[in-house]
């Protein structure tokens, strides 16, 4: 019997190991894990079983939350400032200039996107492991809600939103022990009108990454082939690998995999060689290293203290 607890374990953990995984692999060509067999061996910039910027920003996501007892959206936004100005390893040029133009928190991600007219990167969905633990009490609307809130920290583009929030609907339905891939149509069903087709086409049970019109950094792509990672395996480290497989954003499209195979299969399912080299560096903060153990208490205590 998996506990809730354990799957709230499993996805913080797995997004992280996937996080982990994907990194050495970042903007590769498809296939080049299997090619190399390397699992966790570092590369690319990255330490073996470094965490990226994806869960580095997950765990001020999380700290936030149970620090102030809530959302507090200024204050993870400050928190992001400090982190981006501890130059960090890797950052998306999207999330930077937002952290870093100068504008208030309420304002600096619509700025963005008003002059660029593009802001539908993946970079939202990456962290949401944390917050999607910690929301999933609130129910399908409270959870969804908080996605789009904490997404549009970052993102202007309602797409950001609108995945985000798909994203943590399908880990609240998988915490409860349900199948997140069969609640995908009542999900779809309250996503915003203007964006509900597209997710349906990227979430559909037919759509594989083949069929992606954008490179898998972007939003949709990145939540659909989550998806059909988790559709097409049927353990957490095949859906992982899967999703590394596919090239491009890995640490990105494996994290989000990681969330949702986390959330399904449990803590007991990731491969203990892949949590045990497993460490996020809080840039900004320190010299802070969080280790697997911290990142399981720190999922314990957010399925703890979630959002009634």
């Amino acid at each position: 019997m998996i506990t809730r607890v354990d799957r709230a374990v499993g996805a913080v953990l797995g997004s992280a190991a996937g996080d982990a995984m994907g990194a050495p692999y970042e903007f590769g060509a498809a296939g080049e894990l299997s090619a190399r067999g390397a699992e966790m061996a570092g590369g690319g910039g990255w330490d073996p079983g470094e965490a990226t910027d994806d869960t580095q920003m997950a765990v001020l996501v999380a700290e936030s939350l149970l620090e102030c007892g809530g959302l507090e959206l200024p204050d993870v936004f400050r928190r992001f400032q400090r982190w981006a100005a501890g130059q960090p390893k890797d950052i998306g040029l999207q999330t930077e200039d937002v952290l870093t133009n100068g504008a208030s928190w309420e304002l600096a991600a619509a700025l963005h996107f008003q002059v660029n007219a593009r802001a539908a990167g993946n970079g939202s969905l990456m962290r949401a492991a944390t917050s999607a633990v910690y929301f999933a009490p609130a129910g399908q609307e409270g959870t969804m809600d908080a996605a789009r809130r904490i997404a549009a920290l970052t993102h202007g583009d309602r797409a950001a939103w609108e995945g985000t929030a798909i994203l943590h609907e399908l880990v609240r339905v998988a915490l409860e022990g349900s199948d997140p891939l069969a609640a995908l149509p009542v999900t779809l069903a309250a996503v915003h009108p203007d964006h509900r087709e597209r997710y349906g086409r990227v979430l559909a049970a037919d759509w594989h990454p083949g069929l992606a019109t954008e490179f898998n950094g972007a939003v949709w792509p990145c939540l659909g082939s989550a998806v059909w990672a988790l559709r097409t395996t049927t353990t957490f480290a095949g859906a992982v690998r899967a999703a590394v497989d596919l090239g491009g954003d890995t640490d990105t499209v494996a994290a989000v995999t990681g969330i949702l195979a986390g959330a399904r299969y449990g803590r007991a399912a990731l491969p203990e060689h892949w949590t045990a080299p497993l460490h996020v560096p809080l840039p900004g903060f320190g010299g802070r290293v969080l280790d697997a153990d911290d990142l399981r208490t720190l999922a314990q205590r957010l399925a703890a203290a979630g959002s009634p």
